[in-house]
């Protein structure tokens, strides 16, 4: 390959980079036009919330559950080397209030829940489902993409503040195994060094993370191609974009919150 083969396939390459984030932003921007134009499906927005609720409950639980008493294994060790074992429910409780129930909670639903919509826009969309639907009178953006993503919006804050709980009492399963903490003692120890600020920050990220998880599965879905072959390619996309958008939505925020802490 010749040094001018090299150069139209990088240039290529970046060329395809830039087409891709301009339809994703012109993607992003069509859902906020359309989701404040009736029709509004509301029974397709419940259904799928409970959908997306219902498939991720479980592992959630199982998840946040071993989070909170391994993390709290792992954090007694140390905080008795310096003998501040009573502070063990308030560091837990920043840990898993701040970063861990919101950023695990993403990337469960970022596996189950994008991988899905992904799958399930592609296979219509492969199908020519979608086409079916536009010669209906239906429109599908509004029906397939806008129900899904308020769906993911909704959804996964909820999620987040349920692995959060799940996560806090697994710390206290731990706790009291070792010091016979009560129940009441433990959680209050934990929220007293949580501020406004951490409550907001968990929240906000959330719903980012929802949106984020909810406009990738669908805009990936909804504009595969090469037939049966993109619906695999199409959910494996949704999964790894949503997931490394994430990562750096938790970067982002988490340094604009501390900003906001220091002000």
């Amino acid at each position: 390959m010749n040094s001018k083969t090299k150069t139209y396939v990088i240039s290529k390459n970046i060329d395809q980079h830039l087409v891709g984030i301009s339809n994703a932003y012109q993607f992003t921007a069509r859902f906020f036009k359309e989701v404040f134009k009736p029709p509004f499906h509301f029974r397709e927005i419940v259904h799928q919330s409970f959908e997306i609720g219902l498939k991720s409950l479980a592992l959630i639980t199982v998840t946040g559950f071993i989070i909170g008493i391994v993390f709290t294994k792992q954090s007694r060790p140390s905080l008795e080397d310096f003998g501040a074992t009573s502070w063990l429910p308030s560091l837990i409780g920043i840990a898993i209030v701040r970063a861990l129930g919101p950023l695990v909670t993403a990337l469960i639903c970022a596996g189950k829940v994008g991988s899905s919509i992904g799958a399930e826009l592609s296979s219509m969309k492969v199908t020519e489902q979608i086409e079916a639907m536009e010669v209906s009178a239906i429109n599908p953006f509004k029906y397939l993409v806008v129900t899904r993503v308020i769906a993911t919006t909704l959804t996964i804050p909820v999620l987040s503040l349920y692995c959060i709980c799940v996560g806090l009492f697994g710390s206290y399963i731990n706790v009291h195994a070792e010091e016979a903490t009560g129940i009441i003692s433990f959680f209050k120890n934990a929220f007293t060094a949580i501020s406004f600020l951490d409550l907001f920050s968990s929240l906000a990220k959330s719903i980012v993370f929802g949106f984020t998880i909810g406009v990738v599965g669908c805009y990936k879905g909804f504009n595969a191609t090469q037939g049966t072959r993109g619906v695999g390619k199409a959910a494996n996309q949704a999964v790894v974009l949503a997931m490394f958008l994430v990562f750096l939505e938790e970067i982002i925020i988490v340094q604009v919150s501390n900003w906001i802490r220091y002000f």
